[in-house]
């Protein structure tokens, strides 16, 4: 995918009708479409601006896109008839035929309340903020606690925010450092589950309860959700999602201590989910000393989420990836902003793969970043040449985050991972 003006994102619900192409604007804007069953989120379709199909061709676009996580649901049950039923526009026979995929996935009855806390680590985006507390609020379950974490802030806008809603409870972290902010939230939390949202995302209307639901099974330790665009409109956005994409797919997943032992490839811890949409047991927290604080915005970029995930995993626990938890993400706008968001991606991820090196040597962490991803960046620069358009802009400043990172994981390695609050 090369830029284009912008996509128009667009939510289809198959289940009230098999879209035509002939719904579709292609003349200004490609789309960028997610289908849904109901609440369930069965995949996505680019369709490029000015490219046009017939509406049966259409339609089998659509199964391509869909069709693994239908087969995921079904255990490969009925494939030919529900192919069959949307390639032929037959609404009537693909809604009985998933809604019988469907049926233990779509509730009827939600609990009022489910006992989790959700913490909102924060830092001068009042705006951003208000929108999420107000869609927590509207949660079809809602959460028994709301706590927002107002790191190092620069005035009071986040406390008059949080100070509005009886629910909702208010800490500041002096101390600046997104895992700073995690930690105090997850000390401060009351019940055994805590999700955490960042600010700039619109939760969907079951998230809290998907999230209390994956921890029924007792050795789920931690678990990720599905993150989708909120918007394609810019150049910014759309290299975003194509190249550092937080959507990690619509089919369930669970990984566990062999993905971290029992490989020929590094594990790719950073392929589990995003910290905008992860979910702990209290406990778990607790007994892996927490987020480590050398991470992370404020210290040293990112990446705070993906090396506790590695500790959790080694610790004997399972990491359940769960695309029903779904979350809307704002991409950054602007090309600036990528890049500086990027230059701290690379510097937490190199940070992050050396620290992981030193708890599990034999994974291949310390290879893997001095030379495979070196010879990777050497041959984005050969590709890129000379124009360095689209995923090429960030190819330069995505080094000099890895540099970065290298340097501060020597500088700092011997700083113990938690400061105590």
């Amino acid at each position: 995918m090369s830029y284009q003006s912008a996509y128009t994102v667009r939510h289809v619900f198959l289940n009230e009708k098999i879209i035509d192409f002939s719904d579709l604007s292609v003349i200004e804007n490609g789309n960028y479409l997610v289908f849904w069953w109901r609440k369930i989120p069965l995949g996505h379709l680019y369709i490029e601006k000015n490219t046009y199909y017939n509406d049966r061709d259409f339609r089998l676009k659509i199964y391509e896109a869909i069709k693994s996580t239908i087969n995921h649901y079904s255990l490969n049950v009925l494939n030919d008839r529900y192919e069959q039923a949307l390639i032929d526009n037959d609404q009537e026979s693909f809604s009985a035929i998933m809604d019988d995929i469907f049926v233990d996935f779509n509730l009827k009855k939600y609990p009022e309340q489910v006992e989790i806390s959700v913490v909102i680590c924060t830092r001068n985006r009042s705006e951003d903020l208000k929108i999420c507390i107000e869609n927590l609020l509207k949660q079809v379950s809602i959460p028994k606690e709301i706590l927002v974490i107002d790191n190092a802030p620069a005035d009071n806008s986040t406390k008059t925010v949080a100070n509005q809603y009886e629910s909702v409870t208010y800490y500041c972290e002096v101390r600046p450092g997104l895992d700073n902010a995690r930690n105090l939230g997850a000390k401060k939390a009351r019940f055994p589950i805590i999700g955490y949202v960042d600010d700039d995302v619109k939760v969907d209307s079951d998230w809290s309860y998907r999230i209390w639901e994956a921890f029924q099974e007792p050795n789920v330790g931690a678990m990720t959700g599905l993150i989708l665009a909120a918007s394609l409109e810019t150049e910014s956005q759309q290299i975003f999602e194509k190249h550092w994409n937080l959507n990690k797919g619509y089919i369930p997943k669970k990984f566990d201590l062999n993905f971290v032992t029992v490989t020929n490839k590094v594990p790719r811890v950073w392929d589990i989910g995003a910290g905008a949409n992860m979910a702990f047991r209290k406990s778990v927290l607790e007994k892996v000393n927490y987020f480590d604080e050398r991470l992370d915005a404020g210290a040293a970029g990112c990446n705070g989420d993906t090396e506790i995930w590695h500790r959790i995993l080694l610790a004997g626990y399972t990491i359940y990836y769960n695309p029903l938890s779904i979350v809307s993400h704002k991409h950054r706008k602007t090309l600036k902003e990528l890049k500086s968001q990027i230059f701290y991606y690379m510097r937490g991820h190199a940070a992050a793969a050396l620290i992981q090196h030193s708890q599990n040597p034999s994974a291949g962490y310390r290879r893997y970043l001095y030379i495979e991803l070196m010879k990777y960046y050497f041959l984005l620069i050969r590709i890129g040449f000379p124009s360095y358009s689209f995923r090429y802009r960030t190819v330069f400043i995505e080094i000099k985050g890895l540099i970065s990172g290298i340097r501060y994981y020597i500088r700092y390695r011997n700083k113990p991972p938690l400061t105590e609050s």
